[in-house]
């Protein structure tokens, strides 16, 4: 008998909104006959009308609260209840549940694994009260779980710095994106005709939008086309208003459609990556996959996921300077780097593969490893002489951006 497996965390499937999302879809794809998969969705976002009971292989149950914000919180707690009664693992997409994860772990046989997500408190987003629930939750999701998800070199030692444990580092897929020329499309999008960098990303100040923008205003012989919820927030809002009006600048709302996305990505000459906060990001490995050349804030998780071969940015000052003092040449062959390491490393099948491997390993976990005794042991210069050269660059998590 196959031993059934909840997703808890993602707005649901079919995936339209996100990386959980599209994380989830591929699971049932790839392992979904070795499972029994169910998937926990927002009822906000699925209108009864349209609703499924199943997707592909897995059986869908819907939750009547929104899956992101602080509805959250309540949305993750009636997952994690409601699957206490059939499911052997719980797959935890995110901490906004862990305060119950305890009781879970105390008082039921069901094992625990949870993806922390990034470092979530870290998030300007956020107000004061969110980000202590969230550092709390952090704790509690990485002491309770059976097996505890990195989705980045950079956060797994986050995590063994501060908790002492050694958590399993399973980045996303990318090889969903396909190339696209999109002849019939092009005529919508006519900055297509033209050398443009891109962008997509949730408008947020933690993706330092503002410095993309404000680089590019001041080189007009440049073109950025962006993509992102700009109307979301009155951080998005004033800067469309403020930027819209240059000719060398293409903003537009959020494209959904998988198609289009790769038709406007793979066409780029570039890609900016502006993401300060989180771990391995769906978009920024997806645009490697396309073998766009990239061009990236330069924290520790990003150098991480492109290992440090990209080229890196903090201000507008040194966008700038890559963007007008970086060879054709060199840019081209960025790119072909790029390519290479998506391919070698994220591929869905070798991550659906990696969770089911997890999933077996939790079914026998009896006690969760820790790396506390090892590293004590272990110098920082010594660390660095084995080859772990990513720690230099955790400095991203201990300050705030």
């Amino acid at each position: 008998m196959k031993k059934s497996v909840a997703i808890i965390g993602t707005v649901g499937v079919p995936a339209n909104y996100g990386g959980f999302e599209t994380l989830a879809e591929h699971l049932i794809e790839n392992i979904g006959n070795e499972y029994d998969l169910h998937v926990y969705c927002s009822g906000k976002k699925y209108p009864k009308s349209g609703r499924k009971e199943t997707f592909k292989k897995a059986k869908l149950h819907y939750v009547p609260l929104d899956a992101n914000g602080i509805q959250s919180i309540p949305y993750d707690t009636w997952s994690i209840l409601h699957a206490l009664f059939y499911a052997d693992v719980l797959l935890i997409l995110g901490v906004s549940g862990a305060w119950l994860l305890p009781f879970v772990k105390i008082f039921t046989g069901k094992k625990i694994i949870i993806s922390i997500d990034g470092i979530e408190w870290k998030r300007n987003k956020w107000n004061m009260f969110a980000k202590w629930y969230l550092f709390w939750a952090e704790g509690l999701a990485v002491k309770y779980s059976h097996i505890d998800i990195s989705d980045n070199e950079a956060i797994q030692d986050y995590t063994a710095q501060r908790y002492g444990t050694l958590s399993r580092i399973i980045e996303y897929g990318a090889d969903h994106t396909i190339p696209s020329n999109g002849t019939v499309m092009r005529s919508e999008y006519p900055f297509m005709a033209h050398p443009y960098a891109f962008k997509v990303c949730r408008i947020e100040p933690e993706n330092n939008v503002h410095i993309v923008l404000k680089a590019f205003s001041e080189m007009p012989e440049y073109r950025l086309v962006m993509v992102g919820n700009w109307d979301n927030s009155e951080y998005g809002r004033n800067l469309k208003e403020n930027y819209s009006e240059y000719p060398n600048i293409t903003i537009l709302d959020p494209i959904y459609d998988q198609q289009r996305l790769d038709l406007i990505r793979s066409n780029a000459v570039l890609y900016v990556h502006g993401h300060s906060a989180g771990g391995t990001n769906p978009s920024l490995v997806e645009a490697m996959y396309l073998g766009l050349p990239i061009v990236t804030f330069g924290v520790s998780y990003n150098r991480v996921t492109t290992e440090n071969k990209a080229l890196y940015f903090r201000t507008e000052k040194e966008l700038k300077q890559i963007i007008q003092n970086t060879k054709l040449s060199d840019i081209q062959k960025l790119g072909e780097t790029m390519g290479k390491i998506a391919r070698r490393r994220y591929t869905w099948s070798l991550i659906a593969n990696k969770y089911y491997g997890l999933v077996q390993e939790a079914l026998q976990a009896r006690k969760k490893p820790s790396v506390v005794s090892a590293s004590e042991e272990l110098s920082y210069d010594k660390l660095l002489d084995l080859g772990l050269s990513h720690i230099k660059y955790t400095e991203g998590f201990y300050s705030q951006r």
